[in-house]
């Protein structure tokens, strides 16, 4: 048995030879991919129609899931989906009522000119030589 001490431990890196130096090209530091998440929130919250709120919420901790291990692809690609479903959302929760206020106005307005039409109609005075 041997108890020399320190051992020498065959895995360990060998030393470098004198004068050899590394070079590490870096591009552009991006930024850290983002992950919607309160926005998500917001969505499954408050515009939770067709449960799209919900969708974006799920690919939103997805995205910081993958943030926090390390795949940042995978991470940015989450966080695109959690946006686009936080559009949809946004989209089907915001446009179908201003539609139907435009067609409610637009029904109020064509009944105004519909009711002033009629009553001039109405109104209208008949003599007795238009009957004959």
């Amino acid at each position: 048995m041997d108890t020399a001490y320190p051992r020498e431990d065959p895995r360990a890196p060998t030393p470098s030879k004198a004068g050899a130096h590394t070079a590490l090209t870096l591009g552009a530091p991006q930024p850290p991919p983002r992950d919607h998440l309160i926005w998500s929130v917001f969505s499954t919250l408050y515009l939770n129609l067709c449960c799209l709120g919900f969708l974006a919420l799920a690919y939103s901790i997805k995205a910081r899931d993958q943030k926090v291990a390390g795949d940042l692809e995978a991470a940015r690609r989450f966080g695109s989906k959690a946006k686009c479903y936080n559009i949809l959302a946004a989209m089907w929760t915001l446009v179908p009522p201003l539609l139907l206020l435009g067609l409610v106005v637009t029904g109020a307005l064509h009944l105004a000119r519909l009711a002033k039409d009629s009553a001039t109609f109405f109104s209208t005075k008949f003599e007795d030589g238009d009957y004959d």
